[in-house]
């Protein structure tokens, strides 16, 4: 049986790059820059294979499709792929039914391996290896996202969880995802 695969990223050179390394690793690639295109490619192909982009253009979000992607095809392999890594978003995409969720950067390899792990399998979510511990201000930023996903994305209760005033907050959600 053939792969067929459906990327979803709204990033023109990534997603152009992505589409080419995956079509050389054997998937019959299809490419789709919003929601609303993914979920009409999907009805038209039935890929067996998604990688989503968590946050696409106008404030879409990648887990919105895993829902109706399995509605699709209940056995499809799918990997969540975000620039924007926190243990929240790991667990709801982990959740919804991703086999895997990666940081980008990620090459087509680290996907077509991630593509092998089981759904709910109990595998780490976002890989960490022990010669690489977390850092104090990355630790910081995945404590604010889970606080922030328990508040339901509300600024000023997961400020007051947090015992921080809702500027600082706002201040450090604007910055971009700390590394390692």
């Amino acid at each position: 049986m053939e792969s067929r695969l459906l990327l979803v990223d709204d990033d023109e050179v990534f997603g152009a790059v992505m589409a080419r390394a995956l079509a050389r690793r054997g998937f019959m690639v299809n490419w789709a820059r919003e929601g609303a295109q993914a979920l009409q490619l999907a009805r038209q192909h039935h890929p067996t294979h998604a990688v989503l982009d968590l946050r696409l253009l106008e404030g879409e979000s990648g887990l919105d499709l895993i829902e109706p992607l399995r509605e699709i095809n209940p056995s499809i392999r799918i990997v969540v792929l975000t620039g924007y890594a926190s243990i929240a978003t790991a667990i709801d995409a982990i959740k919804l039914g991703a086999a895997y969720y990666l940081p980008k950067p990620v090459d087509a390899d680290a996907i077509v391996r991630a593509f092998g792990h089981a759904p709910g399998g109990g595998e780490t979510a976002v890989p960490v290896t022990e010669a690489e511990p977390l850092s104090v201000r990355r630790l910081e930023w995945e404590h604010i996202q889970r606080v922030l996903a328990e508040h339901g994305g509300n600024i000023s209760a997961a400020a007051r969880s947090l015992n921080m005033h809702r500027r600082t907050l706002q201040r450090k959600l604007g910055k971009r995802a700390v590394n390692r």
